[in-house]
């Protein structure tokens, strides 16, 4: 149970839900932990249950989608325990509806929590790391950037998530920075929007451990990568990949084109969208 031991984590949007079970999780494994969330009561509360259990916990109300916060956020855990070993970006926000029917302000806001958010933190915490020996980052991304029916702007978002944890991982592995991500399904407030039973969803505890291994050594050298739990179903993402090229010619007409496809030399017609 020590993984962790003397290291400090950051997680954000762990005032409930997942990135409460995220903190609580990292904490019961030896981490010094900086709980984020914009309702800072609530942060506050998650980090008094981390010292009522015997471990020790800072709380922060900065909005993750303000650069400058972000920054203070990060400094706040370095100041806090004098070093940042790993980040959880896990704030988020959910919005859903048939295409045509987005809200901009909504959109906007979404934009700016899901996927500046990240940015912002994850770019503060590298700044720290790469000149103190590294560490880790775990981001949170979203079977629906695969492509879920009503959930464009949101898996959108997600898909940004997901490539940035590809880029990061290539731009940071030379500072000795892991960046990977998960895609948990779990019963939170965010999915009773949907109408789905509690009871037939694994719950964030159960989803928590997987984020602490990533932070933790256990899981080096991973890195750029994406797992997958849902229903204690664990799988890692295949990452999107072109096909053989053909021979390349000086011009293409679309008639060519069309019996390239038709023909399958540019590969079969494989089915899309996550459905689960």
């Amino acid at each position: 149970m020590d993984e962790l031991t003397g290291r400090a984590v950051i997680v954000t949007g762990a005032g409930r839900g997942l990135g409460r079970a995220y903190a609580l999780s990292a904490a019961s494994h030896g981490a010094h932990v900086v709980v984020n969330d914009v309702d800072a009561d609530e942060a506050a509360y998650v980090a008094r249950e981390i010292a009522t259990a015997g471990g020790t916990a800072r709380a922060s109300g900065h909005d993750v989608s303000d650069p400058l916060q972000a920054a203070a956020l990060i400094a706040q855990g370095i100041e806090s325990f004098g070093r940042l070993d790993g980040l959880v970006n896990n704030a988020g926000l959910l919005e859903f509806g048939p295409p045509g029917d987005d809200d901009p302000e909504l959109v906007r806001r979404l934009v700016e929590v899901n996927v500046l958010g990240p940015l912002y933190c994850g770019s503060a915490a590298i700044r720290w790391m790469r000149d103190h020996g590294g560490g880790s980052i775990v981001n949170v991304t979203s079977g629906a950037h695969l492509g879920m029916t009503s959930l464009a702007a949101y898996g959108a978002s997600k898909g940004a998530v997901a490539s940035l944890t590809y880029a990061w991982a290539l731009d940071c592995g030379a500072h000795g920075i892991r960046v990977n991500a998960v895609s948990p399904t779990a019963a939170t407030r965010m999915t009773d929007r949907f109408g789905v039973d509690r009871a037939t969803q694994q719950t964030p505890v159960q989803v928590a451990p997987l984020v602490t291994y990533l932070l933790s050594d256990a899981s080096a050298p991973l890195t750029g990568q994406i797992f997958r739990m849902d229903h204690l179903a664990l799988s890692r993402l295949a990452p999107a990949r072109f096909g053989d090229p053909t021979a390349p010619r000086d011009a293409w007409e679309i008639a060519e084109v069309a019996a390239m496809v038709r023909s399958g030399q540019l590969g079969p017609d494989e089915p899309f969208g996550y459905s689960g």
